[in-house]
């Protein structure tokens, strides 16, 4: 039996209602359309080209797309055509697509660290104390404002 007494408490609402809400909303909305026409337009990209591409904007009669690398962008670029029409089918004016460069603009993988460019092995006790006292004797000369260098 339930006790009449007790106040009834309203649903939660999901985390997602709540923030569409907010002032805020309007922002969140709009990533998440960019992310479903990302969806529907990754299909008409060459494969090799749709892990490397993703769609960053829509501005005006423009397609903004992001790639990790060069060569993708130039890909991506004599693909326009294809794109331009898919977009167009899906009701966007698009008229233009623009493509930038970022570093691992999918997300699908952690971005690469850099490598020297080579190995760093351990270096030896003389080696270490070569350097401290190269590293010294340029710091300890201080040329007079007169000298030529």
């Amino acid at each position: 039996m339930s006790d009449s007494r007790s106040p009834r408490r309203p649903a939660p609402q999901p985390a997602l209602d709540a923030l569409l809400k907010e002032p805020a909303g309007d922002v969140v909305r709009r990533a998440l359309w960019l992310d479903e026409l990302d969806r529907r337009l990754r299909p008409c990209l060459p494969e090799p080209l749709a892990a490397h591409a993703r769609l960053a904007n829509v501005d005006r009669n423009r397609l903004v797309f992001v790639v990790d690398a060069p060569v993708w962008r130039a890909r991506l670029r004599l693909a326009a055509p294809e794109i331009l029409d898919a977009a167009r089918s899906f009701g966007l004016g698009a008229t233009e697509l623009v493509v930038r460069t970022a570093l691992d603009c999918t997300g699908s993988r952690p971005a690469a660290p850099l490598r020297p460019h080579r190995s760093l092995a351990p270096r030896s006790a003389e080696t270490q104390e070569a350097l401290r006292a190269a590293l010294a004797s340029l710091s300890s000369a201080d040329p007079e404002p007169g000298d030529a260098p």
